[in-house]
């Protein structure tokens, strides 16, 4: 049978593009469910901020009634006269297995994209940098986490059959919590803040950092500017992530460095994982899923390492690794065993750097794909 391929015009379709891979993964243990609430905000024109500068499009593939695939188009203007690519991105590409159902799915992307002008297809990417990006290429056999994409073994390959070839990769890695900070690593940090006048915020309630929370985003913006397709968040957007994810941290693992004037010089946003706690909830809230994600929060059993970022006229310094060893003394602490870390990009040598004296494996690593179309 044929692939039947139809736009998304509706809360109903939306809800059912959204509710796909609760059925593809129904069976796969290491697939971890979208908070849905946070998926709904993203994918609606009306509650994300980044269709101020986005266009988008979503279609279902469907096969004798039954829906097959889903996939996202994407045309971030900013980042087009940022980078001057005329690029569209996919995203929330999934699939079952059949070369078919992903051909119809990624030549529609590309039939629009032409039609807006655009000369390459890349993804998967989201509308934002801290949305999930990257297929995964390698590590299938291992755990997913809710800041990055799962997917089957057979992605990648029905990708590159297309023509679609490596524009980046990421690495990831698991990291185990020592017995110790090192000694040395303690006594090189405490130096390295008595030389530049800098100190840690010692807050013992997520109230206490909200601060310095519109600061982290302006450093977020200066420091990743360089990184691959990033483009600067809006002050809708940062208002945004403030709202609904700045009450909620946790002070025992995201530090703060600033500057003897208070100014931001440094911070690690970590989260607690809540890997296991998404998978007893599926995905919602209620009538009972916050009480696990709650759960998760106050004890969690597992890390998972967000953003790390420093000034640029501190970069060099250090500052990276002592915010490493105060997550790791935290870790300890509360008895966490091991955290994963976020996306690094494969030529990020300073951040990898940073795990030369950690036991961590890289297990993981994903993908971004271009295919031009001119």
């Amino acid at each position: 049978m044929a692939v039947d391929l139809r736009v998304v015009a509706t809360k109903g379709d939306l809800r059912r593009f959204v509710m796909f891979p609760f059925d593809l993964y129904r069976t796969c243990p290491q697939w971890v469910p979208p908070l849905l609430s946070d998926e709904f905000r993203t994918l609606r024109a009306d509650r994300n901020p980044a269709f101020e500068y986005c266009r988008s499009r979503y279609w279902l593939a469907y096969r004798n009634g039954r829906i097959v695939g889903r996939v996202a188009g994407i045309i971030n203007d900013r980042y087009i006269e940022k980078w001057k690519h005329r690029y569209a991105r996919f995203g929330w590409i999934d699939f079952i297995d059949d070369p078919e159902v992903c051909a119809a799915l990624l030549g529609a992307v590309e039939a629009w994209a032409r039609e807006e002008g655009m000369t390459g297809v890349h993804g998967p990417l989201g509308f934002t940098d801290l949305d999930s990006e990257g297929l995964l290429i390698e590590g299938f056999e291992e755990m997913g986490t809710l800041m990055d994409i799962y997917n089957f073994a057979y992605y990648p390959g029905h990708l590159e059959s297309l023509g679609y070839r490596k524009d980046t990769d990421w690495v990831e890695y698991e990291v185990r919590t020592p017995e110790e900070i090192p000694e040395k690593a303690f006594r090189v940090g405490r130096l390295i803040l008595k030389r530049y006048g800098l100190r840690l915020v010692e807050a013992k309630k997520s109230k206490e950092l909200l601060p310095y929370a519109q600061d982290v985003f302006d450093l977020v913006n200066q420091a990743y500017a360089h990184l691959y397709g990033t483009v600067e968040l809006t002050q809708k957007q940062v208002d945004a992530y403030i709202k609904q994810y700045f009450g909620y941290i946790d002070p025992r693992f995201n530090k703060v460095v600033v500057d003897g004037d208070g100014k931001l010089v440094g911070f690690g946003l970590i989260l607690p994982s809540l890997t296991e706690a998404l998978q007893k909830s599926r995905g919602r809230l209620f009538p009972l899923g916050f009480i696990h994600l709650l759960r998760a929060l106050k004890n969690p059993k597992k890390l998972d390492l967000g953003l790390i970022a420093v000034r640029p006229e501190y970069q060099g310094k250090g500052i990276p690794a002592i915010i490493f060893s105060e997550v790791t003394r935290a870790a300890i602490e509360c008895g966490n065993p091991s955290a994963e870390t976020g996306r690094e990009l494969e030529d990020n040598h300073n951040v990898r750097s940073l795990l030369k004296d950690y036991d961590a494996r890289q297990h993981k690593r994903r993908r971004v794909y271009l295919k031009e179309i001119r």
